[in-house]
Formats: structure tokens, C-alpha cells, sequence
């Protein structure tokens, strides 16, 4: 199964032919060089939807939820928030209240769930290159670590530091710093997050780095995990 953030494609453009012929089904919302989520399984989706309930074209192509194997896949792409001092930044707070909402009204922290995407933020200091130097910017502020942490306390683990407690990885290197990949200048700001019944089956995960090496790649790469089936 492929998470997708960031599509900024209509839906009537996205590629789907192109993904079902290579044997995925494609669950996709998105709009006009902005935002956009898509989920690519090899099994058919059993149920999904749309924002925080039934879609509604007013809000933003954000969150898709599928059911696959009768577990739900929560994949978002949070709102990036532009500064600490903006009303982008209250929405992005806004939009982690909610997620905290829909995840205590529609789900059981007992249950296997799993919560994917680009959360844009690094919860912990190992998280980025320079913690002492980006506390209180953006992806790294005091307020989003909290309003995330209380999500996170709904009923989260976050898998890949679950296998890798210690170690200093990233998803994300920004394209305006010079040689960023390989001079170490990056983010964990892209997160796979299950609730601990599932997360207890999860084999590894790590960090696909060669992908962001390639030419002309996104500036975010591809986290993954294994679970067993």
C-alpha cells in the first residue's frame, strides 16, 4: 500500500490508469496545485471517506480513510501553518484538535488503526538537525508538539521510532539549504503511527534516502513499515 500527500492534481487528472495497471486500486482527492491525498492498496478499499466526515468541497483535500482488511488507513497531509504568528498556524492547530475529535468519535484506541502522512511537524529533538536553533519554527514549534502530543496520547505509537529509539533520521531536507541530504540538514516531519495492537505487529520500518538523491526527486522522501499479515 503507497500513501500519497501533496498530489496537487484535480481528480479528474490523476493518473489512475496508470497506477490500476499496475495492479493498485486508487482512492484519491484532490484539487489544483494544492494539497491532496491518495491511497494506492492491491486490495479494494471495503469503505472510504472523505475529511472528517462525508466530503464536503469546502474544505481542503487533506485526509482520506479507507478500511483495507477490515482495518482503517487514516492518510493526511496536515497544514503546513507558513509562521508562528499566522492565522495559517491557529488553522493548523485547529485541524490537530480535529483529528484528536474524529479519532475519539469514530475509533477505539483498542483496535488496530493506522494513522500515516505528512504531519508536518518533528515531535522530538532527534527529530531535526538543529533542535536548539528551530525551537519555535514552524514544524518544531512548543504549540504544535503539544496539540500533536495529544493526539498522540488518544492511543498512538509512532512506529518507526518504536524500532529506531536512537537513531537521527529524516524524511524531508528543504530544497533552499545547499546539499542538504548530504550534509545531514533534515526533518522527521512524515510519520507512520498505529494504535498498539497494530503497531505490536509491525516487523521494521525505515527511511528510503536513495529516493530523495535521484534527479529532480520531491524534498520529501518515502518512510515505510512491514507488518505481518
Amino acid at each position: 500500500m503507497l500513501c500519497i500527500q501533496e498530489t496537487k492534481v484535480q481528480d479528474k487528472d490523476f493518473p489512475k490508469e496508470t497506477f490500476e495497471g499496475l495492479g493498485y486500486h486508487c482512492t484519491f482527492w484532490g484539487q489544483k496545485s494544492y494539497n491532496g491525498v491518495a491511497i494506492l492498496s492491491k486490495r479494494p478499499p471495503i469503505k472510504v471517506s472523505f475529511g472528517f466526515g462525508d466530503r464536503d468541497d469546502e474544505e481542503e483535500p487533506r485526509m482520506i480513510t479507507a478500511y483495507i482488511k477490515d482495518i482503517p488507513i487514516i492518510n493526511t497531509y496536515l497544514p503546513q501553518g507558513t509562521a508562528p504568528d499566522s492565522e495559517k498556524f491557529l488553522y493548523k492547530l485547529k485541524w490537530f484538535q480535529h483529528l484528536h475529535d474524529y479519532f475519539s468519535s469514530h475509533f477505539q484506541s483498542s483496535e488496530p488503526l493506522l494513522w500515516v502522512g505528512d504531519f508536518n511537524v518533528a515531535p522530538e529533538p532527534i527529530d531535526v538537525h538543529d533542535p536548539k536553533g528551530l525551537l519555535g519554527s514552524i514544524g518544531f514549534h512548543p504549540d504544535e508538539h503539544k496539540a500533536l502530543s495529544r493526539v498522540k496520547a488518544w492511543g498512538f505509537v509512532d512506529v518507526f521510532r518504536m524500532h529506531h529509539p536512537d537513531e537521527k533520521a529524516y524524511t524531508f531536507w528543504d530544497y533552499r539549504i545547499p546539499y542538504a541530504v548530504r550534509r545531514g540538514l533534515g526533518w522527521r516531519i512524515d510519520h507512520i503511527w498505529a494504535t498498539p495492537s497494530l503497531a505490536e505487529k509491525s516487523k521494521r520500518t525505515w527511511i528510503d534516502v536513495a529516493s530523495r538523491k535521484l534527479e529532480k526527486p520531491s524534498d520529501h522522501t518515502f518512510i515505510v513499515a512491514e507488518f505481518e499479515t
